[in-house]
């Protein structure tokens, strides 16, 4: 089994709303973190749910572990930590009454791996969340959702709204979890610098449908934008076209080999582009 995660043609609708989600597919190797990126309402949360079968798809195939998850998996819900973009713990409790608690719904709670991720973040183990920030309300969720000893973690836009120190401390963790080889992270996020440090796969979803699933470094290194005039765009190969937006006075391509096409098209300047740049193109440019 090389894949810890798949999700094969999943399709999913509303009653009464036109989104739906359709044939949606990706894979998550061991050992390894996937960026899944995309607009507000492009279906990253519902993916999310019906992933961890808080939501009931319409069609297709979703496997934990090699297997489709039910109700009565309890032994994969075991194995999986999650951690959602709000908190959701009680205000009135305590990190300890919280670990009193987990010690009852996972088999592999650890108290003590508990308290030294409560010590790593600066967390009390006896304040009530009421009084947290929400940096420190997400720095609690991450740790309890790795105190059980998870083999996948799928956080859904768990990193929004927090300061850059915060982030960049969670990432850390992040990394250090998929050391393990047996380990992987579904990381759903708006922030890609995020992802561009820790991922290494990234799949963009937009209206319902996967646009790319690809490893990170191709899409860093790999891809490029050719900036070319009018009568220099005229001679681009139509294949060699992923996507094109006109400016003022040029013409921007997107390519997907940018070594490949700067021996092709001597002359064009081509330079190199990030995460975020390749998905505004891919959305708002012309095919």
């Amino acid at each position: 089994m090389n894949a810890i995660l798949e999700v094969d043609k999943l399709s999913k609708s509303y009653k009464g709303s036109e989104f739906q989600l359709k044939d949606v597919s990706l894979s998550i190797p061991h050992g390894a973190i996937m960026g899944f990126v995309g607009e507000n309402g492009a279906g990253k949360s519902t993916t999310i749910g019906c992933i961890l079968n808080t939501l009931v798809k319409d069609s297709g195939e979703v496997k934990i572990f090699g297997r489709e998850m039910t109700d009565d998996s309890t032994d994969i819900r075991d194995k999986i930590g999650v951690v959602y973009d709000s908190n959701a713990f009680p205000l009135h409790l305590t990190p300890a009454k919280i670990s009193s608690a987990m010690r009852h719904i996972f088999s592999k709670w650890d108290d003590d791996l508990f308290k030294k991720y409560l010590s790593k973040f600066k967390l009390s183990e006896n304040q009530r969340i009421k009084g947290f920030s929400r940096g420190m309300t997400m720095k609690l969720g991450v740790a309890v959702a790795l105190s059980h000893h998870p083999q996948l973690l799928v956080l859904d836009e768990a990193t929004s709204g927090l300061d850059p120190i915060v982030r960049d401390d969670i990432l850390d963790v992040f990394m250090d979890f998929v050391q393990d080889e047996n380990n992987s992270i579904l990381l759903s996020s708006h922030i890609t610098s995020d992802l561009e440090k820790v991922a290494d796969y990234i799949t963009f979803i937009h209206d319902g449908s996967i646009v790319f699933s690809e490893a990170k470094d191709n899409l860093i290194y790999n891809y490029g934008v050719m900036r070319c005039k009018a009568s220099q765009f005229e001679q681009v190969d139509k294949e060699d076209i992923l996507a094109y937006r006109k400016r003022d006075y040029q013409i921007d391509v997107l390519v997907s080999d940018k070594q490949t096409a700067a021996k092709k098209y001597q002359g064009v300047v081509i330079d190199s582009i990030n995460i975020e740049e390749i998905m505004l193109m891919l959305v708002k440019g012309e095919k």
